[in-house]
C-alpha cells in the first residue's frame, strides 16, 4: 500500500491559493450574469410594452432595489470581464507561471475594485 496517499481531502481545511479563488468567482460570475441578463430583458421587454410599460421600468431602475439589482449585475459583468481579459492573456502565453497567476489575480481584483467603485458612483 502506497503511504504517500492525501490523508485530508476536506476541501473546507485545504489552503487554497489566491488564483484557484479567483477561478472559482469567475465561474460564479458567470452563472450570476445569466440570472442578470434575464433580469435585464425582462426590463427591457417591460420598457417596450407602451409609455406606461417604459414609466414602469424607469420607475423599477429609479427605485432603491432596482438599482442595487443593476449595480449588482455590473459588478458581476466587471468581475467576469476583468477575469476573461486575464485569460485571454494568459492564452497568450504571459503571466502562466504560479508568480505570474497570482499578479494576475491580484490585477483582476484591484481592476474590480475600481470598477465597483466607478459604476457605483455612475448608479447612485
Amino acid at each position: 500500500m502506497n503511504d504517500k496517499r492525501p490523508v485530508n481531502l476536506d476541501i473546507g481545511t485545504i489552503a487554497l491559493p489566491i488564483t484557484a479563488y479567483t477561478s472559482i468567482l469567475h465561474r460564479v460570475s458567470g452563472v450570476f450574469l445569466v440570472a442578470g441578463v434575464a433580469l435585464l430583458f425582462w426590463l427591457l421587454g417591460t420598457s417596450l410594452n407602451g409609455p406606461e410599460g417604459f414609466e414602469q421600468a424607469k420607475a423599477c431602475l429609479a427605485s432603491f432595489w432596482g438599482k442595487l439589482s443593476l449595480w449588482a449585475v455590473l459588478i458581476g459583468l466587471s468581475y467576469h470581464s476583468a477575469a476573461g481579459v486575464k485569460h485571454l492573456v494568459m492564452d497568450a502565453g504571459i503571466g502562466e507561471t504560479m508568480e505570474g497567476g497570482e499578479t494576475g489575480a491580484k490585477l483582476v481584483l484591484g481592476v474590480t475594485a475600481v470598477l465597483v467603485v466607478l459604476t457605483g458612483l455612475w448608479i447612485w
